[in-house]
C-alpha cells in the first residue's frame, strides 16, 4: 500500500481536518488540558495523510507562516500546530511522515529562518528525536484579552537557517 500525502490550503481543507481533530481532542479530553482556553490561529496550509486502507483521514499537521519578532528583530518563521493522528492509526509513522512534509514545505519558503511549535510534555521526546530544540526563552502572543506570555505548552524551535535557543519571541498574533 502507498501513503497519500496532501498539502492543502488551510481554510479550504478545514472541513477535512475538523472531524479528525475533534476525534483526537473531544470535549471531555479538552476540558482537562492546560491549553483548553487558548485561542489558536488558523493554519495557512495543512498536511493530510489518508489511511492506506481507505478508512479516511489518519493524520494532520498544520503549517503556519508569520513574521514574528525575536529580541525586537523581525524574522519570518514557520510554525507547526495541530499535530494529530487518529487513535487507530498511531504507531505507524504517520506523524513523522506528515511532520517531514511540513518541514520540507517550510524549507521551500526561502524567507523562513526557523520553525516554532508548542507541545505537551508527553511529546517532547518525539520532537527532540526529530531535531527540534527546547526554546529556553519567553514566547509572547495575542489572545482576546491582549498580549500575554504563552505558557500553556512548551515551545520548541527547529533550524531552517538558524533558530534561537533563548531570548524573547513575540508571535505578533495568535499562537498555533
Amino acid at each position: 500500500m502507498s501513503i497519500e500525502i496532501d498539502v492543502l490550503n488551510g481554510n479550504a481543507s478545514w472541513p477535512l481536518a475538523e472531524p479528525l481533530l475533534d476525534a483526537v481532542w473531544p470535549d471531555h479530553v479538552l476540558e482537562r488540558l492546560s491549553w483548553r482556553d487558548v485561542k489558536w490561529a488558523h493554519a495557512d496550509l495543512r498536511v493530510l495523510i489518508d489511511a492506506p486502507d481507505g478508512s479516511g483521514l489518519a493524520c494532520h499537521v498544520g503549517i503556519y507562516f508569520r513574521t514574528v519578532t525575536w529580541n525586537g528583530h523581525k524574522v519570518h518563521v514557520g510554525g507547526i500546530g495541530g499535530v494529530a493522528t487518529r487513535e487507530d492509526c498511531r504507531g505507524r509513522g504517520y506523524a513523522s511522515i506528515a511532520l517531514d512534509a511540513a518541514v520540507a514545505t517550510m524549507r521551500a519558503n526561502e524567507a523562513v529562518k526557523f520553525a516554532v511549535l508548542f507541545c505537551e510534555p508527553h511529546n517532547h521526546a518525539f520532537y527532540e528525536a526529530r531535531g527540534w530544540h527546547r526554546f529556553a526563552g519567553e514566547i509572547w502572543c495575542e489572545q482576546p484579552g491582549g498580549r500575554v506570555r504563552f505558557e500553556a505548552m512548551a515551545s520548541f524551535v527547529l533550524d531552517i537557517v538558524r533558530a534561537p535557543r533563548q531570548g524573547a519571541i513575540d508571535l505578533c498574533g495568535l499562537p498555533w
